[in-house]
């Protein structure tokens, strides 16, 4: 008998209308609960005048407010450490993490069960199984184990599907290149900016990725995963294929992964969450194919509820049938594309980080790279892309630069961008979320 490529076929391919019916019940609960629960929740039902006798299935989703990360971090400042988003005492807890920190005023803080690890490590089965990875693999987690939740759940996700699990804690990059190679792993978790941090460490010890033993990536933690001339790098550098995941401290896990056949886009996992889409000014609800603000519904976690959670994520929802792989799940193509709060305004052009290393990573040349702005005589903002050129580009380095000096251009409406060599390694590297966009301009956002 043939073995099944999803980690659950009955969620996975189930009619979407019977899908619906299903989040429908689950929502229901999910309100009943946090109104029960949580403070900050049935306030928050209390001030927009909705009771939980109103959500009897998914259609009644709309009547339901967004939650917001601001309203969430002003409970957490008003009421230490933790807030009123809480169903269950803290001291039911198991374990403590925090949001990564690269937005908002401070992190967020959030508490989780036993049973609430039990459903994180499920979620990260649904990818794991549906990229292929099974339980001969040995799975390698390039990542630092702190309270940055990141890939806490799949660690145990893969423990639980019967792999051999290889932490790296606080190795360094050298160390983790030797720990792949010495043990055959054959699957490697990483942010994407870490895999090509990786793959260059490797290069520099010659140690030869395509022909090594690794033949999937895992990545995630940021938008670039899903970039495809980032994506393409990344295969070609490890010789394996590569697959996008996104995931939330606020939710715990992933909620969205990239099967095996690749559509060009991630299934969200529609039994554990509902994921709407709007116009990030109005909140109007978008269609299928309209870019907009990812706004998620968790069911899963039981110590804290999430309802209508405005992201700030930018996501473009497209239907299941956009993927062969038979899921019924709809999917975002492309990935997390962005943020709304990520746009740069440069002499009033708009500027998407995202859209830069589009552009970027279709340049062999450039090892790594950051977006620098200033202010040149205090008047006019200036952007640059500094880059670290790879050996053996070296003389070739001044056409490449004026070609994607040209490039950067055409896609920004004429906007003028400067682009800078700078030496091997002295650019910055990350691990977990990269931070690419350097502003040092006198007046931001001008």
């Amino acid at each position: 008998m043939a073995e099944s490529p999803f980690w659950n076929p009955k969620t996975e391919t189930m009619p979407r209308e019977e899908l619906r019916r299903l989040q429908g019940h689950r929502l229901a609960r999910a309100v009943e609960r946090a109104y029960a629960g949580s403070a900050f929740h049935r306030r928050l039902f209390d001030e927009h005048g909705v009771t939980p006798g109103d959500i009897r299935g998914y259609d009644d989703l709309v009547k339901l407010p967004f939650t917001t990360r601001d309203a969430w971090m002003d409970s957490q400042a008003a009421n230490l450490p933790y807030g009123e988003m809480l169903l269950r005492p803290a001291e039911s807890a198991i374990r403590y993490h925090t949001t990564s920190g690269t937005t908002g005023r401070m992190p967020l803080r959030v508490l989780d069960g036993r049973t609430d690890w039990k459903w994180i490590a499920e979620c990260w089965c649904y990818a794991f199984h549906g990229f292929g990875i099974r339980p001969h693999d040995i799975v390698f987690f390039a990542f630092s184990y702190g309270t940055f939740i990141g890939f806490w759940g799949a660690h145990y996700a893969c423990e639980k599907m019967g792999c051999l699990v290889l932490p790296s804690g606080n190795m360094t990059t050298q160390g983790r290149v030797e720990l792949i190679e010495q043990m055959g792993a054959t699957v490697v978790c990483a942010t994407p900016t870490y895999a090509l941090r990786l793959a260059q460490e490797a290069r520099d010890m010659g140690i030869d990725l395509p022909g090594g033993s690794v033949k999937r990536l895992i990545l995630s933690g940021e938008p670039a995963g899903s970039i495809p001339a980032s994506k393409r790098l990344i295969e070609e550098q490890w010789g394996a294929k590569a697959a996008d995941t996104a995931g939330m401290t606020e939710i715990g896990t992933i909620m969205m992964f990239e099967s095996e056949n690749q559509p060009g886009g991630c299934h969200i996992l529609e039994d554990h969450f509902i994921e709407e889409v709007i116009d990030p000014e109005t909140g109007r609800s978008l269609d299928y194919g309209e870019q907009g603000e990812r706004v998620v519904t968790s069911f899963g976690r039981s110590s804290l509820p999430l309802i209508r959670y405005r992201t700030r994520d930018l996501v473009i929802k497209v239907p299941h049938t956009t993927s062969s792989c038979g899921r019924t799940w709809d999917l975002y193509d492309g990935g997390i594309r962005g943020r709304v709060d990520d746009m740069l305004l440069i002499r009033g052009t708009n500027v998407y980080p995202r859209a830069v290393e589009a552009i970027v990573r279709e340049y062999p040349a450039v090892d790594e790279f950051q977006i620098y702005l200033w202010t040149k005589d205090g008047i006019r903002d200036e952007i640059a892309v500094r880059c670290e050129v790879r050996a053996g580009f070296e003389d070739q380095w001044d056409a490449v630069a004026r070609r994607l000096r040209e490039d950067l251009s055409s896609n920004t409406e004429g906007l003028g961008f400067d682009v800078e060599r700078v030496g091997a390694g002295t650019l910055p590297r990350f691990e977990l979320k990269a931070r690419r966009v350097l502003d040092d301009r006198v007046v931001k956002g001008s």
